[in-house]
């Protein structure tokens, strides 16, 4: 990639320049080491092969994501400018605009994912949980991202927004492109958009009033258009945002989780222990394996950051999982335990455009790790894990486990 001039000039101060690719397979199968070497050289960072800045510490993470005014998500939270580029698809409502209208947008969807709604969900949540853990139990030997990571959200979270049982193996492709569009063109990339015609049209398609299950999560959507509170063309959007985010992301978390409790047997004893740890196993686990390991911010005038100069229109890379293993936030930060507090992680992001179906993805952890831990004494890899590679995610292909029970 040929780095502009203009973006050049702009990394010419006294910040630490890093000869390292981010979207390489490299970096995205083991990023860790190479997280570290960036909060070792500094606050902040410029990538010279992309031509930009980057951060992997948790402070200078946080403070950009909570700064809006200055780091723009409506240019694009991946690679791409979209104030000098035109976005492949219609931006998202949620993920990619600025307030006023990610204010509009957030209040319907924050409304529809509220904690009381949550509460609604629990009980049908539970009990698929249940009868999922009690068939992989009788199996025994699994792949735990088709059998389980994959299965479980595919079916709560579509029932939740109202949509049809058909098809949807297609939420998992469109999910994968999407975040593999917020890093570069590379043959990751190109692999992922193969069928992406007929998966967009499908996906719109679901996302019409009249494919929804009245008073699904899709369909109060479409009510609050009537109501005024958006138009009628964006509802499909903010539909569309939920299938878009709403499953890929929690299915690596779902993922990671169930890798970490094989990879950990003596964590994975303690919930079994006590099973009251769920919620906060399933909160470690999102800061030690960070389904969502970056985020693009985009300067929209001249800022001053981390003691540098930052030009308008300046592309900053902010790495969620470098964040999340900082030593300087986390005691022993390589160290994987249910029993931390790892309140302030940035697995979520943070801010207005911190992840607004966070409350739903921490159920679904929580309902299948409360169940795995009644029903499973013991999580056994069987085979060598497969890593599924994405610009943006951390994820698993294949996790060959077995399931020993009480």
């Amino acid at each position: 990639m040929t780095v502009p001039q203009e973006q050049c000039q702009s990394s010419a101060q006294d910040v630490p320049h890093l000869d390292i690719d981010p979207f390489s397979d490299d970096f995205l199968s083991m990023p860790y080491p190479y997280h570290a070497q960036m909060r070792d050289a500094g606050p902040i960072v410029w990538l010279d092969r992309y031509g930009l800045w980057a951060s992997a510490r948790h402070e200078e993470v946080k403070a950009a994501l909570n700064d809006w005014d200055r780091f723009s998500s409506a240019a694009g939270v991946g690679l791409a400018n979209f104030r000098t580029e035109k976005p492949f698809r219609p931006p998202s409502l949620i993920l990619e605009v600025d307030p006023p209208q990610h204010t509009r947008s957030r209040a319907v969807l924050a409304r529809i994912l509220s904690p009381k709604m949550m509460q609604q969900v629990r009980a049908e949540f539970e009990r698929q949980a249940d009868i999922l853990i009690d068939a992989l139990v009788e199996k025994r030997e699994i792949d735990g991202i088709k059998d389980l990571a994959a299965r479980y959200p595919l079916r709560v979270f579509p029932d939740a927004v109202g949509l049809s049982d058909e098809g949807r193996e297609n939420l998992l492709l469109y999910g994968d492109m999407v975040f593999n569009s917020f890093g570069p063109h590379n043959a990751i990339f190109a692999r992922s958009v193969e069928r992406y015609g007929p998966v967009s049209s499908w996906i719109m398609d679901k996302c019409r009033r009249e494919q929804l299950r009245p008073d699904g999560f899709g369909d109060l959507i479409y009510q609050a258009a009537d109501r005024g509170e958006i138009t009628y063309e964006e509802a499909p959007l903010l539909v569309r945002s939920f299938l878009s985010a709403g499953v890929d992301t929690t299915v690596n978390g779902l993922g990671n989780s169930l890798y970490c409790m094989a990879a950990f047997p003596e964590q994975y004893a303690k919930l079994v222990a006590t099973p009251a740890l769920a919620r906060p196993a399933f909160e470690e686990v999102l800061r030690f394996e960070s389904p969502v390991q970056t985020f693009f911010r985009t300067t929209i005038k001249p800022v001053e950051f981390a003691g540098v100069q930052m030009k308008e229109n300046d592309k900053v890379l902010l790495f969620l999982a470098g964040a999340n293993r900082d030593e300087r936030q986390w005691k022993s930060p390589d160290v994987f335990d249910i029993e931390r507090k790892p309140t302030g992680h940035m697995a979520f992001g943070s801010g207005i455009h911190g992840c607004v179906g966070q409350a739903v993805a921490r159920l679904e952890g929580e309902v299948i790790l409360t169940a795995l831990a009644k029903k499973v004494k013991r999580i056994e890899s069987t085979g060598e894990p497969v890593r599924r590679l994405n610009n943006t995610l951390r994820a698993f292909g294949s996790l060959p486990m077995r399931f020993i029970p009480h």
